[in-house]
Order: C-alpha cells, then structure tokens, then sequence
C-alpha cells in the first residue's frame, strides 16, 4: 500500500536545494474505543458549547484566538498562518550539521521518510552519502501541520528520515526536581559495579525492535476477542494470575544482582535451586471480589470496530 504523502517541497542547505516527498514513518497502534449509549448502541457525539451561555454553537462561529490580556483576544485565521513563514512551509532549511552523537535522545520525537522527488535523486543520494560518511546529522527546521519544528536530517539505512525534535525550551532541566546530581549522590561500590557489569554482559543481545511487544495492547485485544466469542450469554474465561508487585523495601544491591546473574545462567541451561516451600495464600481482598462478580456478569456486545 502506498503511504500517505504528508508534506513536498524541497531540503535547503547552502545553495543546493533537493525536491523531496515526506511520508510518515510511523503508524499510531491506540486502541480506538467509541463512547456508546449502552441502552441502544448508539455512539454519542460532542457538541461545541459556548461556556458562557451553555449553547451549542456552529462552526461557522468559531474562531482560533490568542489570549494576551485576560479576557481580550486577537483572531487568527488562516491567511495569518500561511503568511507567518511562507518559504518555511515548503522548505526543510538545514541551519547546521552537527556530529550526531552530540544530539542527546530525548530531544528526537516524530520519524518520517523523505524520498526524492523530480529530478531530486542526485542531490538526494549526495547528501546521503556525505551525512553517513561524515557520522553528522542535518539540523533544520520545518513547518508540518502548521507549527514549525526544529528537526534533524539524517541517513538511515538506504534513506533519508527528517525527524521533528524538541526546542530547548521545550526540555526540562534536571535541576528544577533537583535531579542534577542523582547519578553522584551515592556512589556504588567496586564489588556492586562488577556484578552490574557482568549482568549488562549477561543481558546485551542484537537489537531486535520486534521482540518487545505492548502488552497492554494485546490484553486487550484478548479481552475484546474474548467478549465477541462469549456473546451475550456466555461467562467471559477467567484472566491469568497478575504478578505480584514489588514492594518498596529496602534492597540488597549485592544480592539482588547475584539472584539476577544466577538467574541469567538457569535461563541458559544450568540447574536450578530446590524450589522453597511455597507461603500460604493471602485472603481475597474486596477488589479481588469484586473483579469475581464482574466476571460473572454476562458479556455485552462489542461495538463494531471502525473501517479503515
């Protein structure tokens, strides 16, 4: 399937510019969940008020405002938008480069493809060529969706991925949670660091992204699936046993770590330690029940999933 186009215009940086075609490198997988009237099924929808009178009000009605004093406005529509920066809007300016590990993580936000666009494949394989053998990343800025982001050009694989970042401003410092020193407070000792060590050792493997699943999308999913097989009539199949969670004693690092490595080695084949005797189950608690009654309560029809 063709991906969608968000975005065409053309990467700048000194004189040379380079037709391009941007396409979103990213899908979102959020469940999308309707509110239904649970009496007849039907979706409820919203309504525009005025919080002044209560109304519902007509788009035709509605305008985008700034508030620069309180209560005073100045309107905005959408030829103030466009004539904000209209070079901005079809071009990724590329401002510098910069090596690319000098970019911390938390900065990157939303990946998007460029591909080349007429007659932009020579200037497009050129810049490639000289991001990936120079280990330096484009920074540029950019207008998608009407607001101008700082964003970074760079060669991934075979491409090029633009992919919007944050603004200074828009980070927090670690010293306003007085979080400036949190790494230096304690220091670990020599013999906690060298089992961490052999820990990470034991834990690094090849990056594998397909691996790592969201969780509580699959419940979910499997709670949904389960509903729509049980029908109206029909008890939903009882959950699996949640794990318990950790409690908030003090730790032994060292020991923690050793149970963590010795662990690591049962997992690659080596025999196991006679399982201690188990503790007595604690009573139910009143949540506990409750979850019991609501299994017990009959399943009503899931809505239709929404077309594509």
């Amino acid at each position: 399937m063709m991906a969608r186009i968000v975005w065409k215009g053309a990467i700048a940086f000194g004189l040379v510019h380079v037709p391009i075609v941007v396409h979103a490198a990213s899908r979102p997988s959020r469940l999308d969940f309707d509110w239904i009237d649970r009496r007849d099924n039907a979706p409820v929808g919203y309504q525009r008020i005025n919080k002044r009178t209560g109304r519902a009000i007509d788009g035709e009605h509605i305008v985008k405002g700034y508030e620069y004093e309180k209560g005073e406005y100045v309107y905005m529509n959408d030829e103030d938008f466009a004539r904000a920066n209209v070079a901005a809007t079809q071009t990724v300016e590329i401002l510098d480069f910069v090596k690319a590990e000098e970019v911390p993580l938390y900065y990157f936000d939303t990946p998007y493809y460029l591909a080349p666009d007429r007659r932009g494949g020579p200037g497009y394989a050129l810049l490639h060529r000289a991001l990936r053998d120079s280990g330096r990343i484009g920074i540029a800025q950019v207008v998608l969706h009407t607001r101008q982001h700082l964003a970074a050009v760079m060669p991934v694989g075979e491409v090029l991925m633009l992919v919007t970042m944050r603004y200074a401003d828009e980070i927090v410092p670690a010293e306003e949670f007085g979080l400036d020193d949190a790494a230096t407070h304690d220091r670990p000792g020599a013999r906690e660091l060298r089992m961490a060590m052999r820990l990470l050792d034991d834990m690094t493997c090849k990056w594998d992204p397909a691996q790592y699943r969201d969780a509580y999308r699959d419940d979910l999913l499997a709670a949904i699936d389960r509903k729509v097989r049980a029908g109206k009539t029909h008890e939903l199949a009882e959950p699996g046993e949640a794990a318990p969670r950790a409690s908030a004693k003090v730790i032994d690092l060292a020991a923690m770590l050793q149970q963590s490595l010795e662990r690591g080695k049962r997992r690659a084949g080596a025999p196991a330690p006679p399982a201690k005797k188990a503790a007595p189950a604690r009573k139910a608690t009143a949540k506990g029940a409750a979850a019991k009654r609501a299994r017990k309560t009959p399943a009503r029809r899931a809505p239709a999933r929404k077309a594509a």
